[in-house]
């Protein structure tokens, strides 16, 4: 049997990984400056990470939610404490689409609406809702048509409240900072907008923070910023860094019931395993601060530079480079010539920087150093 080939590979063959680096089958040393989408948030083979994993398996992998599994109070615990929604409810899942259209799921049997509210440039999975409500039409079948879905133009508040007056709209999906999009920021100004005309029309509001959450912009969550309070919010990627586990933050107003949402794999011992671990680690070693510090001085440093750059944009460390020309070359350079990974984006001409959250400013210096050398020999 061979693979069903849907994905565009460097030939590089990662064996073995530790904080921020990489190291291939040729024992070549790599600068991870991407985190495999955004997922490695505590660093490659964090030890105390390893160590309660690995505990865990010795103890018991996985039941199924027809038990009681501590671990999800537990995490849920932990989670509501350091993000600041501890009277919210968790629902626990797989992945960042799973947790998307669990969330567009709830909205629609909370207000028994069916038009969903999305943004240009908006990327919120692959499966059938999410998919619906992303702004691709390549990667939608002719099955996910059916869903009634509208795009807005980001940070747009004359369009946003026109499409509030024109239609019936039952969820309004945002991520905190768009991602695929190439790190593209809805304004503070803007998200409160759309929290008071959501309020006003019983809309409810879902904030998409799978790949914009858990430290990464330099607050738990991105949408922190503009002080917002969602009714919905989103997780996955950095929330089990690297293993499979995601979750929607449910506001109280929403009832429960037994058979509402479900899953088979969701909440898992191994996947809960993994999720405390990686809050204990970004409590202990403070790293939501060190996205903002780190994030703030390779954000400083960047805009410093002008020559083949339109513009920087971000916070924390997620970060868009957008080049006056394709980015492609300037990623393939900094990958095979100076051992750095960086992400692509929609965009052709914008990199993503996602780095794990313990990066350090002398890895910073060592990016920004190769990024200078390689835009200036270009």
């Amino acid at each position: 049997m061979q693979l069903f080939d849907v994905y565009s590979l460097y030939d590089i063959e990662p064996v073995k990984a530790r904080d921020v680096l990489i190291w291939d089958k040729e024992d070549n040393q790599y600068l991870d400056f991407y985190g495999g989408h955004a997922v490695i948030s505590i660093g490659h083979s964090h030890p105390h990470y390893v160590k309660k994993i690995a505990e865990q398996l010795q103890r018991l992998g996985f039941y199924s939610n027809s038990v009681k599994i501590p671990l999800q109070q537990e995490l849920a615990n932990k989670l509501g404490e350091l993000s600041g929604y501890d009277d919210y409810h968790l629902f626990l899942c797989n992945s960042g689409a799973e947790a998307n259209e669990n969330a567009l799921k709830l909205a629609s049997f909370h207000n028994n609406r069916k038009v969903v509210a999305a943004f240009q440039g908006s990327f919120h999975g692959r499966t059938s809702a999410a998919v619906a409500a992303t702004d691709n039409s390549k990667i939608r079948a002719p099955l996910n048509e059916n869903h009634q879905v509208i795009f807005l133009p980001l940070n747009d508040e004359e369009a946003l409240q026109r499409a509030f007056q024109q239609n019936n709209i039952g969820a309004m999906i945002i991520e905190g900072i768009q991602g695929v999009a190439g790190i593209q920021l809805p304004a503070p100004q803007f998200l409160q907008q759309i929290q008071t005309l959501c309020q006003q029309t019983k809309t409810l509001l879902i904030l998409d923070e799978v790949q914009s959450g858990y430290g990464r912009s330099g607050k738990f969550f991105a949408h922190q910023f503009a002080g917002i309070r969602p009714d919905l919010i989103t997780i996955a990627k950095g929330m089990g860094n690297g293993f499979p586990v995601a979750g929607v933050l449910i506001h109280p107003k929403f009832k429960a019931s037994h058979g509402l949402l479900g899953t088979t794999f969701g909440g898992n011992h191994l996947a809960c395993a993994a999720a405390i671990a990686v809050l204990e680690i970004i409590t202990r070693e403070k790293l939501i601060d060190n996205s903002a510090q780190i994030g703030g001085y390779l954000l400083e440093e960047l805009r410093k530079m002008s020559p083949g750059i339109k513009e920087i944009r971000g916070r924390g460390l997620m970060i868009g480079i957008e080049l006056e020309f394709k980015s492609e070359t300037i990623r393939k350079k900094l990958l095979f010539e100076r051992k750095i990974f960086t992400g692509s984006a929609h965009d052709p001409n914008t990199i993503r920087l996602l780095p794990p959250l313990t990066l350090t400013k002398e890895h910073a210096v060592q990016f920004l150093e190769s990024f200078a050398a390689v835009i200036k020999s270009s």
